[in-house]
């Protein structure tokens, strides 16, 4: 059976300043494959991870990977730890919570997160 590709005008997201109503479009929704990271460049300079579930739920954390220091999160693998979504970096394979940015293998460690929105 073939599915139909997804097809909608959505946009990806992110919220730039917690204390402004600034979003910046990131990109669409459908270059997001479920299960699957994409890095992106933000107007500083800073790159995020971006990552849309298999529920369809979208994530964005630091792409810095914090033990290694190599923009790599984006390529990690996904999956879930006590129903929680997260990251495993491609380097070292420490895992990182998609929601809150905590390091599942070191409570002492985190990335940071980003608020995300389709529009």
């Amino acid at each position: 059976m073939t599915l139909a590709p997804e097809t909608t005008d959505l946009k990806v997201q992110l919220r730039l300043d917690t204390g402004a109503d600034d979003w910046f479009t990131v990109c669409d929704l459908p270059r997001l494959l479920p299960g699957r990271g994409v890095a992106a460049l933000l107007p500083d300079g800073r790159q995020i991870a971006l990552f849309r579930d298999r529920g369809g739920r979208l994530y964005a954390i630091d792409n810095r990977d914090p033990f290694s220091g190599a923009a790599v999160l984006s390529r990690g693998l996904t999956g879930t730890h006590e129903g929680s979504a997260f990251v495993a970096s491609p380097l070292l394979k420490q895992r990182f919570d998609l929601a809150s940015g905590r390091c599942l293998d070191d409570e002492d460690v985190h990335v940071a997160t980003y608020e995300v929105r389709t529009a």
